[in-house]
């Protein structure tokens, strides 16, 4: 520093002075409730509101739950203990109803001393997905997320070994006329085949098949009809079955839709459109009384099956709309990019444009799929045993009508879990692929 100026300042520092803490009131805890809660008139006033309102809640929630009954065999025993331990006047959930029937809430019906196999399926289950959702695993675990669905159908309807077995080669045959006839008929020609071919060795040989096998070599375990599946295990079922079977088949459509083959973009619209087009009540009860008609006399398509084919495909006109969005938020380059490299369709789809687009679609699918598990719930409409429909069964027996709260609690919660659950796996899944800033 010059000594003119020297001269003129008011104080010159010659030595440093010792690091300190920020002020209180700039960082930690007093920061953030300055800037996210009383950052202005409008945010005291919404804030205080609020905390009025979330006290005004949990002050008459909370004592009601904290002083639920667990044991009693009915409301009105429960409504006697509780006025013994706190008064006429007091309210209290009667947890009880839940000690007394989760087990027709979580499995309905199925037979208690199989429910080992439910159970092991839904353990088999996530043992089958997480190299599927997780990165890390071996790869030979994705062999058994091939076979699991087999597996697990056998386990929670029991029968012949020889019909999942049976169903499976159905795969194989759809596979086969991919790799080794599609080179040879064409493209077009190839995936209409691959899709027939199955669908007719379903309807024609799967069922012979089976019953050949069962008769050479007798194994099986003890069925068990779906008439008797329900409960929070009914909603996984067909929650799970939709959400695994739309995802490629949404992808199929979006790519449809996008196709410029005259036939195959059209069939894709009006699925799409049609599908979209009418409520999801509509179309169970189609499953559930209009499909019969179309199909041949005597035959026995079972009701939950049906149920699956339509939340299926109606998961996968939305899952097409989707992706497709993904698709369209893609530059134009990647495609050109793409058939740089010299890549054809199918591979340019698989190795550029579909996981640039699948990532971007990653919000609307698993949002997609929170609301069709959800949905489930509907098919108390025609008559499944859902949670919902097992709930009212419940409250309408002598020992406990009039509980209401507290069998809707147990089953939000038990919604809650997997939808919240699914949520948390996409932002982990949006962070994870986010390489903007990498």
């Amino acid at each position: 520093m010059s000594d003119t100026h020297a001269q003129t300042a008011a104080f010159v520092r010659d030595s440093m002075i010792q690091q300190q803490d920020p002020p209180v009131s700039q960082s930690g805890a007093v920061k953030w409730v300055r800037e996210n809660l009383f950052s202005s008139w409008l945010n005291i006033i919404l804030t205080l509101a609020s905390l009025w309102f979330i006290w005004a809640a949990l002050s008459h929630l909370l004592p009601w739950m904290l002083r639920g009954i667990w044991q009693a065999d009915s409301l009105a025993q429960c409504r006697a203990i509780r006025d013994e331990l706190y008064g006429p006047d007091v309210s209290a959930a009667c947890w009880a109803v839940i000690t007394e029937r989760w087990n027709q809430l979580l499995f309905g019906f199925y037979p208690q001393d199989l429910y080992w196999r439910p159970v092991l399926a839904f353990v088999l289950f996530l043992v089958a997905i997480a190299p599927v959702l997780f990165q890390g695993l071996p790869k030979k675990m994705l062999g058994f997320s091939l076979l699991s669905p087999f597996v697990i159908f056998w386990l929670i309807w029991g029968g012949s070994i020889w019909g999942p077995v049976a169903i499976a080669l159905g795969f194989v045959v759809g596979w086969a006329v991919t790799r080794y006839l599609t080179p040879v008929i064409g493209v077009l020609s190839g995936v209409i085949a691959t899709i027939l071919a199955p669908i007719v060795y379903w309807l024609l040989v799967a069922a012979p098949l089976a019953g050949l096998l069962q008769d050479i070599l007798p194994l099986g375990i003890t069925p068990v009809g779906s008439k008797d599946i329900g409960g929070f295990m009914l909603a996984l079922v067909i929650g799970v079955s939709g959400i695994v079977l739309s995802l490629p088949l949404g992808i199929l459509l979006a790519l449809g839709r996008q196709s410029d083959m005259f036939l195959i973009n059209k069939v894709s619209v009006t699925f799409i459109e049609t599908i979209r087009g009418v409520p999801l009540i509509v179309w169970l009860f189609t499953a559930s009384l209009l499909l019969n008609y179309f199909l041949p006399p005597g035959t026995n398509f079972d009701l939950m099956l049906r149920v699956i084919i339509m939340v299926t495909l109606f998961a996968s006109a939305y899952i097409a709309e989707v992706v497709r969005g993904g698709l369209a938020a893609l530059p134009k380059g990647q495609y050109e990019a793409a058939g740089a490299l010299g890549l054809d369709y199918w591979n340019s789809m698989r190795l550029i444009i579909l996981p640039q687009a699948l990532k971007i679609s990653i919000p609307g699918i698993v949002n997609t799929f929170i609301g069709l598990f959800k949905d489930t719930t509907l098919v108390m409409i025609i008559g499944m045993m859902d949670p919902l429909f097992l709930a009212n069964a419940i409250r309408a027996t002598t020992d406990w009508n009039g509980v209401y709260w507290e069998l809707f609690v147990f089953i939000g919660l038990c919604f809650f879990v997997f939808c919240f659950s699914m949520g948390r796996y996409s932002l982990f899944l949006e962070k994870k692929l986010r390489r903007e800033h990498r």
